[in-house]
């Protein structure tokens, strides 16, 4: 969303998001409220109003997003019982557990690594790659 907000001009509304991303404007307000909070983005009220970026994409990482969105839950898979009788299903959560928590470490360390510039970069280099290819020689 932020992407797409960087490529707009001016305040944008949430409605014109929803529309973009495909979704209500009602989780388009909620996300950007978390990302308001964590100085992300802004609200200009009146006529001609909407939200506007307010950070810099050198900086904000995946990580930041992720925290401004409440982190949420990385996996939606789990131990079916936290503290089962059953001595296989406890050995099954143990080695679960450590492989989620492994895997988690690896994906957070990996969001901290990435840039909102780094994925604007990326989007700009599709959409240039893209322009070439229509061209004809």
């Amino acid at each position: 969303m932020l992407l797409h907000m960087a490529e707009m001009e001016g305040p944008v509304t949430s409605e014109a998001l929803a529309g973009i991303m495909q979704t209500n404007p009602v989780v388009i307000r909620r996300t950007l409220a978390g990302l308001r909070e964590q100085g992300l983005v802004t609200s200009v009220k009146g006529h001609g109003g909407g939200w506007r970026l307010c950070c810099d994409f050198d900086t904000v990482t995946l990580h930041d997003i992720y925290v401004a969105l409440g982190e949420p839950a990385v996996f939606a898979m789990g131990n079916r019982t936290e503290s089962p009788g059953c001595l296989v299903e406890k050995a099954v959560n143990a080695h679960m557990n450590d492989a989620f928590q492994q895997a988690e470490a690896v994906l957070m360390a990996r969001l901290r690594d990435v840039t909102l510039a780094d994925l604007s970069r990326d989007f700009h280099r599709g959409l240039q790659r893209r322009d070439h290819s229509h061209c004809s020689s």
